[in-house]
């Protein structure tokens, strides 16, 4: 274990340990608040699980599941747990596969059922077109259709069925979405598999829980509902850092369960401290207590920090930035805050990826996949999840790059997990040393001309990774590329003009892509940064340049008046605009370990700095108007 499990405890760590040494214990919800640990507390339940409980757990090889959000979630927790057997640390996909993969039979019915909710879904979206349907859609449609069936003919001599990036039914390859769905609902429909899998893991701990997604929240309770006392599970999170739409929020515990608070703040300087709990205050109201602290000498002190609101007129954006970062470099006294350096911990957050897009030159790939495109088409774009960018992300980039440093090792580690040449179904003995040396010939190619500055178009770059049997692409990708016309890019807009969009775009906006998505460059969205934490913070508040009615820094600080919907959501009770805005300004606010400064774009910079500092939420004198900087 770590020094975690080792770091004194608060008040909800002796409660959360009291709770699990509970015969009788069947579930809690914490309340972790931003800087608070939540982590650390997480860590130090396992911990003392493994103590209590381990070796019970071990001769009936059971497990202890630690659920959270992000494989960098995932190292962190593992590594603090010694790579212990014992844990089952993984995202929520990973864990449901790995507790339902065992019930084949079920999974090979939902297929088919699965199968025929497409079949009726794409029956029903032809009886609903119009006379102006164009003709290619009623063509992909009735081909859609046929695909299905083909499909259902065919699942039936699967085998056995895995888990990938992509589903490929007839090949037995269930994709992410349909992990969830078929989870869920077998959980839930089927208590026998709801206790099977509670049996095989008694303790359950969800990480972000306030991001999971509802589905996912009932069948874990289903699970709790099926066995009582004989299953312990944990809701650790904190809905005031809710920033997915689909996630479950707060969660309601079950009866008998436990609510815990963990108001503490160990990653902020007073000022910073001060603000994020004038902004919680207008939320759930938790008021968050310590703050950072630092050695002088021999006694431990606060941290005071900063925390500055910055006005600035719409203009220029980034020159108006520039100018920001200047005014506090010379205020402070700090030239890092001019640097794009990792050294020196300053991150930019903007309201949309849109922004950083533009600066990090793959703006008219981000629009193609942003221009009324579908909700989860835009989501795993800007997280980089999305079926369509994992070929590069996952391998075409990652082997190029490992070609370039001349490591072998990991070019045929990249091979060996993806290359569909080189699985054992595929793969001869007899045939392995030819197979080998025209994989290297591929590989070198795929180096040469699809570098970091390489205006071969992705279409190229895909059908080397085809042809050569490189990677497994996803069938909706390979119909695209059946599709593609290489002198007519497209100009409509959609999921199926954003692919071929994507077809056409020259690898070097791919590249810079790859830099935002692996946090390469100062920038990231303001819901890209939970969980993280920098020293220095710059927050850029733009409603115009975020091109979306989820947000609205205009209406939280009384700039902007709220719509009818607004106050109709208002008066019902209903998640309102202030709501999220108020959330993704406290997740923001909260990463800062030093200094803090708020960056708003204003139409009327002198109204806003009246309405601003009017509000109390930074101090008034903490509130200035730059526009004439």
């Amino acid at each position: 274990m770590t020094s975690r499990a080792g770091k004194p405890d608060t008040p909800a760590d002796i409660e959360l340990r009291a709770l699990l040494d509970a015969d009788a214990s069947t579930g809690f919800v914490m309340v972790s608040g931003a800087g608070s640990g939540k982590t650390t507390s997480i860590v130090k339940a396992l911990d003392h699980l493994r103590k209590t409980r381990g070796p019970y757990l071990r001769q009936r090889a059971k497990k202890i599941a630690c659920i959270t959000y992000t494989e960098v979630a995932v190292g962190e927790i593992w590594g603090d747990v010694g790579n212990d057997p014992l844990f089952h640390v993984s995202t929520i996909h990973s864990f449901l596969w790995t507790a339902l993969k065992p019930f084949q039979a079920d999974i090979a019915s939902w297929v088919d059922r699965r199968l025929d909710q497409k079949i009726a879904d794409t029956e029903a979206k032809i009886a609903a077109f119009t006379k102006r349907t164009h003709d290619k859609t009623r063509v992909q449609a009735a081909a859609d259709i046929e695909r299905y069936h083909e499909q259902k003919r065919k699942i039936v001599s699967v085998e056995r069925f895995t888990y990938g990036v992509g589903s490929d039914y007839p090949k037995g390859i269930l994709g992410h979405d349909d992990v969830i769905r078929l989870s869920t609902e077998l959980i839930c429909s089927q208590p026998l598999i709801a206790k099977v899998v509670g049996q095989k893991f008694p303790f359950v701990f969800v990480d972000e829980s306030q991001d999971t997604a509802p589905a996912v929240v009932e069948s874990l309770k289903a699970i709790s509902k099926a066995l009582g006392s004989k299953f312990c599970l944990g809701f650790i999170g904190d809905p005031m850092q809710k920033i997915y739409t689909a996630g479950a929020g707060a969660i309601e515990p079950l009866a008998g369960w436990k609510s815990i608070e963990k108001p503490e703040n160990f990653r902020c300087p007073m000022a910073v401290l001060n603000v994020i709990n004038n902004i919680r205050a207008g939320g759930d109201g938790l008021t968050q207590t310590g703050g950072k602290t630092e050695l002088v000498g021999a006694e431990r002190t606060s941290v005071l920090g900063t925390a500055k609101l910055l006005i600035v007129p719409k203009d220029d954006r980034s020159r108006r930035l520039a100018a920001a970062r200047q005014w506090l470099a010379d205020r402070h006294a700090d030239p890092l805050w001019l640097s794009d350096e990792p050294e020196a911990d300053v991150k930019v957050l903007v309201i949309a990826h849109r922004m950083a897009a533009s600066r990090l030159g793959f703006g008219g790939l981000y629009e193609a996949f942003h221009d009324k495109t579908s909700e989860g088409l835009k989501d795993g774009f800007d997280d980089g999840s999305n079926w369509s960018v994992q070929p590069f992300l996952k391998f075409l980039m990652p082997l190029v790059l490992a070609k370039g440093a001349d490591d072998q090792f990991e070019v045929m580690n990249l091979l060996r997990r993806f290359a569909p040449s080189l699985q054992r179904e595929h793969a001869r003995a007899n045939a392995l040393p030819a197979l080998l040396k025209e994989l290297d010939e591929r590989v070198k190619a795929l180096a040469q001309s699809c570098g970091a500055t390489s205006t071969v178009v992705a279409f190229e770059a895909l059908r080397h990774l085809r042809d050569g049997r490189m990677f497994r692409l996803d069938d909706r990708l390979l119909t695209a590329m059946a599709e593609y016309n290489p002198s007519a890019p497209p100009t409509d807009t959609g999921d199926a003009a954003a692919l071929q969009k994507l077809l056409h775009t020259p690898m070097k906006e791919l590249w810079g892509y790859r830099t935002y998505i692996e946090e390469q460059s100062p920038f990231e969205t303001h819901q890209g940064v939970k969980g993280a934490e920098f020293s220095r913070v710059l927050t850029v508040l733009d409603d115009e340049e975020g091109r979306h009615n989820q947000f609205s820094y205009g209406k939280l600080f009384g700039i902007t008046q709220p719509s009818d919907k607004d106050r109709i959501k208002l008066r019902e009770g209903n998640e309102t605009t202030f709501d999220r805005t108020r959330r993704l300004l406290y997740v923001c606010c909260s990463r800062a370990g030093k200094d803090l400064a708020v960056v708003f774009f204003a139409d009327d910079p002198a109204a806003a700095h009246t309405a601003i500092a009017g509000l109390g939420l930074f101090p008034a004198e903490d509130v200035h108007n730059l526009a004439a900087v």
